[in-house]
C-alpha cells in the first residue's frame, strides 16, 4: 500500500487536499526512484548512489574534494568514501593530490567512468521521459513551474522554534 493509499478520507484536516498533493507527489518519487534503481541495477550493475556519484563528477571535469561531493550529494563522508572506493577499484573514477593541500584530494571520472557515464545518462533520461510521459508537454512545463513556486516557499520558511 502506497502513501496515498493510507491516507484516510476521515480522518480531521483542514486541508485535505494539501495533504492529499503532498502523498501524491511522494508516492510519484518513490515510484519513480523504484523504477530508476531497478533499471539501473538490472541494465548496469550499478546503484543509484553510484550513479549520483558520477553525475556530480561529470559537471566537474577536474573532480571535486570529497567533502564537497558529500555535500552535493547530502550524504556522509563515509558513504561517499565507500562508493568512490568501489568505482575506484573498477577504474571509474580516480583520486589526484591536492598541490595546495597535502592532506586532501580530488575525485574524477577516468575516461572509462565519463563513457559509462553517459551511456547510463542517457538510458536514465529516456526513462524519466517515459514516466512523466502521461503529461503533455504544456502539462510538464506548468508542473515544472508550479513546483518551483513550492520549492522557493519551502526554502524561505523558516522553522517555527516554538514548534516542537
Amino acid at each position: 500500500m502506497d502513501l496515498e493509499a493510507r491516507l484516510n478520507d476521515s480522518a480531521p484536516s483542514e486541508h485535505p487536499e494539501a495533504l492529499r498533493l503532498w502523498l501524491r507527489l511522494l508516492t510519484c518519487t518513490q515510484l519513480i526512484e523504484k523504477q530508476v534503481r531497478s533499471r539501473l541495477r538490472d541494465r548496469f550493475d550499478t546503484t543509484l548512489p553510484r550513479f549520483d556519484l558520477m553525475a556530480q563528477l561529470e559537471r566537474e571535469p577536474e573532480g571535486l574534494k570529497m567533502k564537497d561531493l558529500s555535500r552535493r550529494l547530502m550524504v556522509t563522508g563515509g558513504n561517499v568514501t565507500g562508493i568512490t572506493d568501489q568505482l575506484v577499484a573498477e577504474q571509474l573514477v580516480e583520486r589526484v593530490e591536492v598541490p595546495d593541500d597535502r592532506r586532501a584530494y580530488r575525485v574524477r571520472l577516468t575516461p572509462l567512468g565519463h563513457q559509462q557515464f553517459r551511456a547510463m545518462a542517457r538510458e536514465h533520461e529516456g526513462w524519466i521521459v517515459d514516466a512523466l510521459s502521461a503529461l503533455s508537454p504544456r502539462e510538464v512545463s506548468t508542473l515544472h513551474r508550479l513546483l518551483g513556486k513550492v520549492k522557493a516557499q519551502a526554502q524561505h520558511t523558516e522553522p517555527d522554534p516554538e514548534t516542537p
